[in-house]
């Protein structure tokens, strides 16, 4: 997949926005090899189990035949680990809380743009902590971290919840997750935080010395977001005339059209353009001028890319010091306004105004969308149902693994996550009748 500039300036404000938010929580970023050893991933059972269908190995280097293959990264918990069992020997070396923002690859035999590709960009975060306790806090600290991310700054109403075993990340005791529903109503997980436990602790020797000077495994937490949140926002917010942006993430948030009809207007109404165009620059509003072709082609352009607000600036405009803006998230005329003030700052507190309306009003209908596609169900019957018409289905789930692969293999949905936010009970499963601790939600995913 190549990622075209207009794309990666999306994925470079996401960067921006996580990085500061990890830093916050005194994470540090480093850079750990792409190549890595495959007696590294075998180390831990289920790890190399849960990815060895999706190695990509390399067997030969300069010419010759390696010794050892080595995987192209397709998450990094070894090779960390390798390091991290060097790094780790006393209580005072904990935390220990990396971040690395780089390439991984699997090999999907089915691929689609952003959301599923052998070569993605994503951030992974690997934590040790002295205790169980620290380990649960920090992966349940890294999914609030993502849910706010996702609901704030991308206007994804998102689910955050916890994983079935089954559908957990391989060599976590536990995952979280946040599910977002996409404009087709399947299911699209954007972001996962995993508690590793010890078990990577064990299988690479990761130890410390505690005050008592005794020997302990550390507990452990990785977690990750990827480019899949790209095709998330557009699968989220797209309509039939293109993206349609959060401004929060927009590379561009509003773009001047200037409207010329007549050579005469061109200069006059150009400079009002860029005079309106410098003062939104001046107070940080990321603002485009476009004086090329006709108005048609322009609003098209810009509609397709999504950009969140219009400004219309004509020769009439020019003379009664005002302007014409239109919100991308509303349609034709319900969006449009009239009359703006051209003075700067009647203009930048308007455009500002409209862009958090924009915000607001995109995670509004993601959210109505949402809410109005998720069916509590009792039984089975009602599960498949929900399904078929392509609903998420929630009902109360205490059934057994087994039972959790039948539903999957008749109905091609997976236990999404048990969402945090639980229903009042008491629940019953809805598998097998009996009293259950919490509800479930099914869905088709990519």
């Amino acid at each position: 997949m190549v990622i075209r500039p207009y794309g990666y300036a999306i994925w470079e404000t996401i960067q921006s926005y996580l990085d500061g938010r990890f830093k916050e929580l005194g994470v540090q970023n480093a850079y750990f090899p792409q190549l890595i050893p495959y007696s590294f991933i075998t180390k831990e059972a289920e790890h190399v189990e849960g990815f060895a269908p999706e190695l990509a190995l390399v067997t030969k280097g300069g010419g010759k035949d390696l010794e050892e293959p080595l995987v192209v990264r397709p998450t990094s918990e070894t090779i960390i680990n390798h390091m991290f069992a060097q790094w780790v020997q006393s209580y005072r070396d904990l935390p220990l809380q990396l971040n690395q923002w780089c390439n991984v690859h699997r090999w999907e035999m089915r691929t689609r743009p952003f959301v599923r590709t052998l070569e993605f960009l994503w951030q992974e975060g690997h934590t040790a902590h002295a205790t169980a306790e620290e380990a649960e806090e920090e992966a349940r600290r890294m999914i609030d971290v993502y849910t706010d991310f996702a609901i704030n700054m991308a206007a994804m109403p998102v689910v955050p919840g916890r994983k079935s075993r089954i559908e957990s990340f391989a060599g976590a005791n536990c995952t979280y997750t946040i599910e977002a529903m996409m404009g087709d109503r399947r299911a699209l997980q954007a972001g996962t935080s995993h508690n590793l436990g010890t078990n990577f602790a064990k299988a690479f020797g990761t130890q410390y010395l505690n005050r008592e000077s005794k020997r302990h495994f550390v507990h452990q937490t990785s977690w990750g977001v990827s480019t899949r949140v790209i095709g998330g926002i557009i699968m989220t917010h797209g309509d039939d005339k293109g993206l349609r942006l959060p401004p929060r993430l927009a590379p561009v948030q509003a773009v001047i059209i200037p409207i010329v009809k007549k050579e005469e207007d061109r200069v006059p109404v150009n400079e009002a353009a860029q005079r309106l165009a410098e003062a939104a620059k001046v107070a940080g509003i990321r603002i485009d001028s476009d004086e090329r072709q006709t108005p048609g082609w322009k609003y098209n352009y810009w509609e397709m890319r999504g950009v969140p607000v219009r400004v219309e600036v004509g020769p009439k405009d020019v003379q009664s010091g005002t302007c014409v803006t239109a919100r991308r998230d509303m349609p034709g005329k319900e969006g449009k306004q009239m009359g703006v003030p051209m003075e700067s700052a009647a203009f930048v507190a308007h455009i500002k105004g409209l862009l958090e309306e924009v915000q607001t009003g995109l995670a509004a209908q993601a959210a109505a969308f949402r809410d109005a596609n998720i069916v509590d169900v009792r039984n089975y019957e009602e599960l498949k149902e929900a399904i078929a018409a392509g609903k998420w289905a929630r009902g109360g789930w205490a059934a057994s693994d087994e039972e959790e692969k039948r539903v999957k293999e008749e109905t091609q949905a997976t236990l999404r996550c048990f969402p945090f936010d639980q229903p009042p009970g008491p629940h019953t499963c809805l598998m097998t009748g009996q009293p259950a601790n919490e509800v479930a939600i099914f869905a088709k995913s990519y």
